[in-house]
């Protein structure tokens, strides 16, 4: 059985924590940003956790477990 690749675009958008946990940037901080508020651009400059089992199936792109 050959090794499993890792996808390489899930690779480039998401990473793993040393406890295993997945992390995600946040959309809609690019442009237009006048229009929002600090509170809102705050919020969207923090990474979020991936969880559930949209996290199991990007752990399983990146061929961990």
């Amino acid at each position: 059985m050959p090794k499993m690749k890792t996808h390489k675009a899930t690779a480039k958008r998401v990473k793993l924590t040393s406890t295993g946990k997945v992390i995600r940037e946040r959309a809609f901080g690019n442009h237009m940003l006048s229009k929002k508020s600090k509170s809102r651009k705050r919020t969207i400059n923090t990474p979020a956790l991936v969880t559930g089992n949209v996290a199991k199936n990007i752990k399983r792109a990146l061929g961990v477990k």
